[in-house]
């Protein structure tokens, strides 16, 4: 079969969407004059920061001019399935590339993207060398025994360190340094050797001798007309359109209106067959319905009547590590967000997301996620996409409460807590966090970590001047602001990847956050004791410069229960009512400040204030 799936992984800013455009021009699959940079980011947010969101597949036809004439008249094995493939240098191939972010946060994307190909391209920054999520990343392809094709990028930089790159990670996967390709995605230096090595290296798609259909979803959309379309590697069988299919999972069933490929936009074909990647439109109108990881076969299939069907290994459930409450600005919109979050999750398997009530805030929605940045562009997209400004609580993570009767519960926001009179103990979520850093920084980073709870474990040198630093920590200390100031005190070149490992009691007290004497509860949470003074003093003092004056005076107070840890005030906004006084008694003036006197201490007896969306979008930005 002449047909290799592969796709791209990377630490982020490694150029992997870069080499995606080298790609697509080598190929021809874009014209020139339809070409731009970062061609398959196509979300805004992407192309604003630079940094890949979604995964992006795309089929590309290609014709080897240089390959090894020993390399491609001999059988190349495939170590999946044992099948030797005859290669030849005169024929096409079709290429199915998949472009996988590099955040730590995305990493469920990366991993959805590794279950549906054959081979990697592992891409390393030559200037920056290996870092976490390449680790990360790399160990996620290993596990699904993908064949590694190692590429070292930026080698036109002034400040490459190719050699020393090269180095790093013909050690770390033990290969000898001329295996590894020297590039440059942006001038395209090499860039078609690397589409060589992918023929000749990538084992081709195993053939099943068994013909029955099965497709794994690995990402999916919704269209208004053609409903939801699921994203499909074809394991086994074919699909074409009019096919009656069932997800197994699911057990939804739909008729095939279109199957296609991407072009990266879709283009419509006869039919699927077995290696390749393409999608279904199903028609469903309910998202739920198509569930990435589910399986795909045909409804008259006959296993499927006497529970003889055994389905493609899914993926494992993505686990949310960071939760916050989303509750829209006009509580009419209830129903419209909760329409956008089910549509978001199509896109994005990683999301979580249940009902919740406050009495303030009324209805809205707990939301679990991956990390910080993933809060942030989920907030972005909803704002963006659907129209909807919303109220954000401060994040958390699920805490593991024991209480006095002997009773477990988990909680992921500080309203659920119990009181505290009835509570044993309180675990949080610990991680196995690994900072990777050039040695000269590494007085700093010990440092930083040293500024919270932490547990040191080991360093370990993966070359003569890269550093790899472990420790265990807990969760919450690293959601907020911990990667924004390792940037900061490594000029950028540190990197941080972490993994649950389980949890740990700690001595957590609620703090909260009272404005005008009301409680907040979107900025409640659970903090260590030892730290509530600080984290109250620091939140206040926030909110000072954020929150918008009233007509009288506000107070900003944060509390542990019913003591007062901390305060600040915001001086009321002062209207000149006696601008318009030329002359005359003194009295008149007198007058009318202490009639505007009365007012404000009227207003402040009956008023509350009211937050606009910004402020609650500032405090989630540490």
């Amino acid at each position: 079969m002449n047909i290799r799936n592969f796709c791209i992984i990377a630490h982020i800013d490694h150029g992997k969407s870069t080499l995606a455009d080298r790609f697509l021009e080598l190929t021809g699959t874009i014209e020139k004059r339809k070409m731009q940079e970062q061609f398959l980011d196509s979300m805004d947010l992407e192309r604003e920061r630079g940094i890949t969101i979604k995964l992006q597949p795309v089929r590309m036809r290609y014709r080897p001019k240089t390959l090894n004439i020993e390399q491609t008249t001999s059988n190349v094995v495939n170590p999946i399935s044992n099948v030797q493939s005859p290669m030849s240098s005169d024929s096409e191939y079709i290429l199915n590339l998949i472009d996988t972010p590099g955040h730590v946060d995305f990493s469920y994307e990366v991993s959805r993207s590794l279950a549906a190909v054959e081979g990697a391209i592992l891409l390393v920054d030559a200037s920056k060398g290996i870092q976490a999520q390449t680790l990360a990343n790399l160990h996620l392809a290993q596990k699904q025994g993908l064949k590694i094709i190692p590429v070292i990028n930026k080698i036109d930089l002034p400040n490459a360190r190719t050699a020393e790159a090269k180095e790093e990670l013909a050690n770390l996967l033990a290969v000898e340094s001329e295996e590894i390709l020297e590039i440059s995605g942006k001038d395209g230096t090499n860039v078609e050797k690397v589409l060589e090595r992918v023929v000749r290296d990538v084992p081709p798609p195993k053939e099943e001798k068994v013909q029955t259909l099965k497709a794994l979803i690995f990402d999916s959309t919704f269209d208004a007309y053609k409903g939801v379309i699921a994203y499909i590697r074809v394991f086994s069988g074919s699909v074409k359109r009019s096919d009656k299919i069932t997800a197994f999972a699911a057990k939804a069933g739909a008729d095939v209106i279109e199957v296609g490929y991407f072009m990266p936009t879709l283009k419509a074909c006869d039919s699927l067959l077995a290696g390749d990647i393409g999608y279904i439109a199903t028609g469903l109108k309910d998202p739920g319905q198509i569930r990435v990881g589910d399986t795909i076969t045909l409804t008259n299939n006959q296993q499927l009547t006497t529970n003889n069907f055994n389905p493609l290994t899914g993926y494992k459930e993505p686990r949310p590590m960071v939760f916050a409450s989303f509750f829209p600005e006009n509580s009419d919109d209830y129903d419209v967000l909760k329409d956008a979050l089910s549509k978001l999750k199509l896109t994005d398997a990683s999301l979580n997301y249940e009902p919740e009530s406050s009495i303030g805030l009324g209805r809205g929605f707990r939301v679990g996620f991956l990390g910080m940045l993933h809060v942030e562009i989920i907030s972005e997209r909803l704002r963006r996409e659907f129209g909807l400004p919303l109220i954000i609580s401060s994040p958390s993570v699920e805490y593991e409460i024991s209480l006095s009767n002997g009773e477990k519960t988990k909680i992921r926001s500080a309203a659920m807590l119990p009181d505290f009179s009835k509570i044993e103990s309180i675990a949080e979520p610990i991680v196995a966090l690994e900072i990777i850093t050039p040695d000269s920084y590494v007085g700093n980073i010990m440092e930083l970590v040293s500024s919270c709870r932490n547990t040191y474990k080991a360093t370990e040198y993966l070359g003569k001047q890269t550093v790899l630093l472990k420790y265990e920590i807990p969760l919450s200390e690293v959601i907020t602001d911990f990667y924004d100031k390792l940037k900061s005190v490594s000029s950028g070149y540190a990197s941080m990847s972490y993994e649950v490992i389980g949890t740990q009691i700690n001595d957590l007290v609620r703090l909260d956050i009272m404005i005008a004497g009301d409680v907040v509860e979107p900025f409640s949470r659970i903090v260590s004791r030892e730290k509530a003074y600080y984290e109250g003093r620091a939140t206040v003092a926030k909110l000072k410069e954020i929150v918008p004056p009233q007509w009288f005076e506000v107070a900003l107070q944060a509390a542990i229960g019913g003591k007062i840890i901390a305060r600040e005030s915001i001086k009321a906004r002062r209207k000149d009512v006696t601008g318009y006084l030329y002359g005359g008694d003194v009295t008149r003036k007198m007058k009318l400040l202490e009639k505007q006197k009365k007012g404000k201490k009227k207003m402040k007896e009956a008023g509350r204030v009211n937050l606009p969306q910004e402020v609650f979008l500032k405090m989630l930005k540490k």
